[in-house]
């Protein structure tokens, strides 16, 4: 350690910041331009940053279930710096199209679409190339300095955060519990569930033309049929292969029971985590969208000046350029909590805090009870 004092100026290299906003025209609002990208940039580095140290703890042959809070602390800066992302276009919504017309010539070839950092993110998080939206005559990363698209390459062949979480979730060791099968048990909660509905409808056909009954029979019906479909292996891997899912089965499962049963308390990190992520995903899309409106806004139908379709090119990754939006889709499998499944009493203690509450046999919880259920109570 060091006795000398540490100067506020020094510390942060002011001087080196400060001096690094060099606008080459004389127009005004170029410095606000300049500002605004070299602060994205910024946020885009510590974004990495976070990102790097999530994807490092995932990438151990074992998650640490302590380090699940850590993540999620991490994950919950990363998603308050997306937000500020997306307000930040409201600054550079201050330069009218006529003022950013002083300066834009003058920016050719440079885009945006040459930000490595941002190109980065996305391979890290898990964005496929075949994913990408179609940049005429261009591959993604050719824009980019050589030295960028070696680095942007390498990244490409290293084991994305997407595919560790994928691994992390097919560890799950709670689907198949001595005698309860998490999908047997599922499944017939919502057969139940529909054979309800169905119920109820009949009930109410007098309610409905023959013509409106049919109708929403047979969106009932089509309901069931997909939610059942997407539970059977066989169906979900043909799903997979054809690229319409990214999720392997089992760890879709296991997300699944994830957020069914998050209110215990082991899975509760867990299911903060997965709620980020699909949080995430909205917020990237969010800052997409209104880049792409700002785009419209300031250049009509213009092409970008790194050679994109401008508006048309930017619209279409804010749907195309996701990354978790399997966990967004779980939602078309969920049913009322009053329909799940009853987890086992020992499973339940599993997922408990041991020495806050146990288990009865009527499956209520009963306040500190430090010790394992005994052999009458698991019957």
């Amino acid at each position: 350690m060091s006795n000398s004092k540490v100067n506020y100026h020094d510390y942060l290299t002011l001087d080196q910041l400060l001096d690094s906003q060099r606008p080459i025209t004389k127009a005004h609002d170029e410095m606000l331009f300049v500002v605004i990208h070299q602060a994205y940039e910024l946020w885009f580095k510590l974004v990495l940053h976070e990102v790097d140290s999530v994807w490092q703890m995932f990438a151990k042959e074992s998650v640490d279930e302590e380090e699940i809070s850590t993540i999620v602390a991490r994950m919950g800066r990363v998603l308050e710096i997306m937000k500020l992302l997306v307000d930040q276009v409201r600054i550079i919504e201050t330069m009218t199209p006529l003022d950013f017309l002083d300066f834009r010539d003058a920016l050719h070839p440079a885009s945006g679409f040459q930000s490595f950092q941002f190109r980065l993110l996305e391979v890290k998080l898990g964005l496929k190339r075949e994913q990408r939206v179609a940049v005429p005559q261009q591959q993604y990363h050719i824009a980019l300095k050589p030295e960028q698209q070696k680095q942007l390459l390498e990244a490409e062949s290293q084991t994305n955060l997407f595919t560790l979480i994928n691994q992390w979730l097919e560890r799950l060791p709670f689907l198949e519990y001595r005698t309860f099968n998490f999908v047997e048990q599922y499944m017939k909660s919502i057969e139940a569930m529909f054979d309800r509905e169905r119920q109820g409808f009949m009930e109410d056909k007098a309610l409905f033309s023959d013509k409106e009954y049919e109708a929403r029979l047979a969106i009932l019906e089509k309901s069931q049929h997909y939610i059942q479909a997407l539970l059977h292996e066989d169906t979900y891997n043909k799903l997979l292969a054809e690229g319409e899912v990214r999720l392997s089965y089992n760890a879709m499962l296991a997300a699944l029971m994830i957020n069914l049963y998050r209110d215990q308390p082991i899975l509760h990190l867990p299911f903060q985590f997965l709620n980020q992520l699909t949080e995430l995903d909205e917020l990237i899309a969010t800052w997409r969208h209104r880049h792409s409106v700002m785009a419209r806004k300031m250049l009509g139908k213009k092409i970008g000046t790194g050679g994109s379709a401008g508006y048309d090119y930017l619209r279409q990754t804010v749907y195309q350029h996701t990354v978790f939006s399997d966990f967004a889709n779980l939602a078309s499998l969920f049913i009322p909590r009053r329909e799940l499944p009853k987890l086992p009493l020992d499973l339940i203690h599993k997922l408990g805090f041991h020495y806050s509450y146990t288990v009865n046999p009527t499956g209520e919880r009963v306040k500190w009870y430090p010790r394992t259920p005994d052999a009458s109570e698991l019957a």
